[in-house]
Formats: structure tokens, sequence, C-alpha cells
């Protein structure tokens, strides 16, 4: 366990060193936000009351992305990890007296929760003083922030280990880009980065709930702003568990299939 605490905290503390990126990032967010909150404002007022979520709810649920935008990008992959496997680093990987998938698990959740502590406190801060109902109200109450909190890890844990299938997949193809696109557009179409899933058709809507990717940031962040009550968020953060499982458990598994036939050219 040291090591893997090791590489955790290697990891993360040098995501900590790019706080120029991070500002910059931060004041992208805070544009996207408002134009989001803006674009949505404008199909409110055409058709007041047909929508699923009060305005102030779908305002909190757009801040709450983009504060916590590091921990669910699905578009992060880390670079190091895809070029040691198709250049042939991995040789020196599989030398190490770690678990490979371990590692890679460790890392990736490392420099998310990196990126998110250098920019989710100014746009939590700048939207909670904002005007309603285009601010971030507090949560709906206390045990829904709790459940908002570990919702909110396991989310990120979900994420991580679909990312880790797309790392394994890159063994067994010339270049991951195709799968990287593919994977990435599902996860931002159906974990309700896009459009929240609230505003999906009822029968597709069941199906998406039921889906992993719901239990990336739609459930943590419907929780917080109450659309999700806390008896029915105990449930979902039950399905984000079967489903942290259930993709582990095939990554760990695919991985070591994988690492049976990998074979290293060169010298």
């Amino acid at each position: 366990m040291k090591k893997y605490i090791s590489f955790f905290r290697i990891r993360f503390v040098a995501g900590l060193q790019y706080r120029a990126a991070a500002w910059a990032g931060v004041s992208t967010q805070f544009v996207w936000g408002f134009l989001s909150i803006l674009l949505f404002r404008a199909f409110y007022e055409t058709s007041p009351g047909s929508f699923p979520m009060e305005f102030s709810q779908l305002s909190g649920y757009l801040w709450l992305q983009q504060a916590f935008l590091g921990m669910f990008m699905a578009w992060f992959l880390d670079p190091e990890i895809l070029e040691s496997v198709t250049s042939g680093a991995i040789a020196y990987e599989l030398c190490r007296p770690v678990n490979i998938y371990g590692m890679w698990f460790t890392k990736n959740v490392a420099i998310r929760l990196s990126r998110t502590v250098l920019r989710c406190l100014p746009i939590l801060l700048v939207a909670a003083f904002l005007p309603s109902p285009y601010g971030l109200s507090a949560p709906a109450g206390v045990l829904s922030f709790v459940l908002f909190v570990v919702s909110m890890f396991l989310g990120t844990a979900v994420l991580t280990a679909f990312s880790m299938l797309i790392y394994v997949s890159s063994f067994h193809t010339v270049s991951s880009m195709g799968i990287r696109t593919l994977a990435v557009s599902a996860v931002e179409f159906f974990s309700g980065a896009l459009i929240p899933i609230p505003f999906f058709p009822d029968a597709m809507k069941t199906v998406l709930n039921l889906l992993p990717f719901a239990s990336i940031q739609s459930t943590p962040f419907l929780i917080y702003v109450g659309y999700i009550p806390p008896s029915e968020g105990i449930a979902r953060i039950a399905l984000q568990l079967g489903w942290f499982a259930v993709l582990s458990a095939v990554g760990v598994l695919w991985m070591r299939r994988s690492l049976r036939r990998v074979v290293v050219q060169g010298g």
C-alpha cells in the first residue's frame, strides 16, 4: 500500500505545479458557465414551467460541473501511459514490483484531484455570491451534502475505472485515438455533461440512470441541488458502488490477460 500512496503523492504534488494553467482554466470555466446558464435561461423563458428542473437547481448543477471539471473530464487520459504502450516503455513498468492496474489507477485519481483542488474554490466562491437563480445555492440538506461528497468520490472512481478500460484497449490497437474518441463522446453525452439527464425523454432517462455514465457526475450533482432526495440518493450510491466493482473487475481481468500476450520489440 505504501508504494501506491507514494505514487499518489508524487502525481498529486506534480499536478499542483501548474498554477498558471489552472488560472487560465478557471477563467475559461467562468465564461463557459455563464454562457451555459444564459443559454438555458433563454429556453426557460420561452416555456415557463415546462422543464423538469427548477432554474436555480439547473444553475447549481452547471456551476458544480465547472468547479469539479477536473474530477469528471472524460477526455483527460494520461499521455504518458498511452505513450508507454505504443513506444514499448511498458517493459520498464513490468519490471517494477507493483500491480500496473493499481499504479495507473492511483496516478489518474491523483491527477484529477490535484486539478480540482487548484480550480474549484474560486468558482464555488464566486458562484455562491451570484444573485438567485443564477448562482450556487446551499445543498438541499446536511444529509444531501454528505451523500453528495460520497457520491462525488465514487463518481471519480467510476470514471477512472472506465478510463482504465481505454488504457487496456491500447494494448490491442495500433492507435487508441478511435476508441478514445468514441468512448469520450459516449461519456460526455450519456453522463449529463452536455445536457443534464433530467432533460431527456422519460423512457430514455430510465435507461440512462442504469448505465455507468450516470454514476459519474449526474448522480452527485443532482443530489446536491435536491433533484434526487436522500432516500433515492442512497440507492444511486449503491449503484455507483456496483458499477465501480464491475468496471474494476473487468479492467483487472482484461489487463491481466493482455499482459500475458504483450510483445515489446526493439532493444
